[in-house]
């Protein structure tokens, strides 16, 4: 028997409306129908697009929400028919780290009182010394200082509140730990800290985790099954190398064609799966089979009215598809959306526009033939109209002051120096013929 058990786990809130009464419209079917298994010691990674209802899943099987229907068995053990009292007490066994470290962390207590807390209320440990020295070694296992008591969350930065929230559930020494996106809101370095030390924490101390993220490549890493959700329900459930090696699922194929490969030339050759249509609310979803409105291989006949079963296709591979085998094995060929190449995303490639690439050189000259011929004339016709005044305008203007000067400074003394060497005898021989005149007439 596994450790945590799941079947056909509902999770429906009811949507009111009414101003005097309250009365409800209709449901928000966040989870519906979820059945999965986790053993002991493994971790089981479980991913899908925002509002697929991950979360309420993880919630609801520390009954932090409450389950319309189904059941969470815990080693044996109902959660979903224990009251209030004894599910308090259960739940030293289960523990969560939630994806805002800052928000899950109490700002008016220090760290020793919020580690301390949950032993207090446990009844782990005699006195306070003895769990403080707990908590310091907790600490010294994820990897903070003893000094750390003392200091307030917002202290410490986005890691290291993390590794808080880590340390918050290993004192309380669970058996399974859900792990809510711990490394969405941490930056890449951090992310790789956070995950080798979940990593390690395992090996020594023999937990099993429920790993929730959308991140692919963080849950390829750490887990040893992945289940992939949609619109509320469980699509596909394999190992996580036969789940990255061959998706059989229509959604997860195009989950898988939208991680990068840092491999250039298998980057260049791998197809990306484009879905059309948006995702449909939880609170009105399709008939039949959920993806059905989005899927590129859907058959009208089937797909819109009988709902797939997760199904075992051999190998610990499970399935909810109607059509996974003839999917795979190219029987169905695509009937919307697109496959293209992932290099060329967007890019009309289409003979067209390479015929126009190549023609495009020999257009250049026969341009440059209709500047030089009919575009010349005009351009002559405006330097002759419009920017010779503007010439003369300088001249006037500019120009005139420096000819004056020149005149002045140049050009007098010289004709001053003529006038007195080739002029004035001239004016002498003149004035004596003048003179001689005038005694004549005397």
């Amino acid at each position: 028997m596994s450790l945590l058990e799941l079947d056909g786990v509902k999770v429906h809130f009811p949507i009111k409306k009414g101003v005097l009464f309250d009365r409800t419209v209709g449901h928000v079917y966040a989870v519906d129908g979820v059945s999965l298994k986790v053993e002991a010691g493994e971790t089981y990674g479980l991913v899908g697009e925002s509002g697929c209802g991950k979360t309420t899943l993880g919630r609801s099987v520390l009954r932090l929400v409450d389950i319309t229907e189904g059941s969470v068995v815990l080693d044996g053990t109902d959660l979903a028919k224990l009251p209030g009292e004894e599910m308090r007490r259960f739940r030293r066994r289960l523990q969560m780290v939630f994806q805002d470290p800052l928000g899950s962390l109490n700002p008016r207590q220090n760290i020793e009182s919020i580690l301390s807390e949950g032993m207090i209320a446990h009844g782990i440990g005699k006195d306070q010394e003895e769990r403080r020295e707990k908590i310091k070694a907790i600490l010294d296992k994820v990897g903070l200082p003893s000094n750390a008591l003392a200091r307030y969350p917002h202290e410490f930065s986005g890691g290291q509140r993390q590794r808080i929230g880590i340390a918050r559930a290993l004192v309380l020494e669970p058996d399974v730990i859900i792990c809510d996106e711990p490394v969405s809101a941490l930056d890449v370095s951090v992310q790789a800290q956070v995950i080798n030390l979940l990593e390690e924490l395992q090996e020594e101390l023999g937990l099993t985790y429920l790993v929730i993220a959308h991140d692919l490549a963080v849950v390829r890493h750490i887990s040893d099954t992945i289940g992939v959700m949609y619109l509320g329900s469980l699509v596909e459930e394999a190992p996580s190398d036969a789940l990255y090696a061959e998706p059989k699922h229509p959604y997860t194929k195009a989950l898988m064609s939208a991680v990068p490969v840092p491999d250039p030339e298998v980057e260049d050759k791998r197809e990306r799966i484009l879905l059309t249509g948006d995702l449909p609310s939880p609170a009105n979803p399709p008939s039949g089979c959920r993806f059905h409105t989005r899927c590129p291989w859907a058959q009208a006949e089937r797909c819109a009215t009988e709902r797939p079963q997760l199904r075992d296709i051999g190998g610990g591979h499970r399935v909810a598809c109607h059509y996974a085998e003839d999917i795979a094995s190219g029987k169905l060929s695509l009937n919307q959306g697109e496959v293209v190449p992932a290099t060329r995303e967007g890019v009309d490639d289409t003979p067209e526009q390479d015929a126009e690439a190549e023609d495009a050189p020999a257009k250049v000259p026969a341009q440059a033939e209709k500047v030089s011929e009919d575009e010349k004339p005009a351009t002559a016709e405006k330097v002759s109209e419009d920017e010779k005044p503007a010439t003369a305008e300088k001249v006037s203007e500019d120009e005139k002051p420096a000819t004056a000067e020149k005149v002045s400074e140049d050009e007098k003394p010289a004709t001053a120096e003529k006038v007195s060497e080739d002029e004035k005898p001239a004016a002498a021989e003149k004035v004596a013929e003048a003179d001689e005149e005038s005694e004549k007439a005397v």
